[in-house]
């Protein structure tokens, strides 16, 4: 009886540990693998789990560099739970428009906005 304990807490032990998954995110045409979070996935979103990214031959992001420890676990759900706690509020800085002015030069105003441009541009 103590035996078949034992069995049944190894299987489920097995079983719940290959459901949860580390989740990372690539382009359509990148060759790279992101945490859900990264600049370059502005456009294009496709998830995959970490193994599998790794074993497609996708490598990791330098800029975002997604790793086991703080990529998403996705578990057997769907559902996503972040291993660290989320920065929700995104603090912006002003940049340099990237705007052209009718001369041909870069546009000297700064501005706050997504697309990198000011409100004249």
């Amino acid at each position: 009886m103590k035996l078949l304990k034992v069995l049944l807490l190894c299987l489920t032990f097995t079983f719940v540990s290959s459901t949860f998954s580390q989740t990372v995110y690539t382009t359509k045409t990148g060759e790279k693998y992101h945490k859900s979070s990264c600049k370059y996935l502005k456009y294009s979103k496709k998830e995959y789990t970490l193994v599998k990214a790794v074993q497609l031959g996708f490598t990791a992001c330098s800029v975002c560099k997604p790793t086991k420890s703080n990529t998403a676990v996705t578990n057997a759900n769907g559902f996503t739970n972040n291993n660290k706690p989320s920065t929700s509020s995104r603090s912006t800085t002003a940049k340099q428009c990237t705007g052209k002015t009718q001369a041909g030069k870069r546009c000297k105003r700064t501005t706050k906005n997504s697309n990198g441009r000011c409100y004249q541009h």
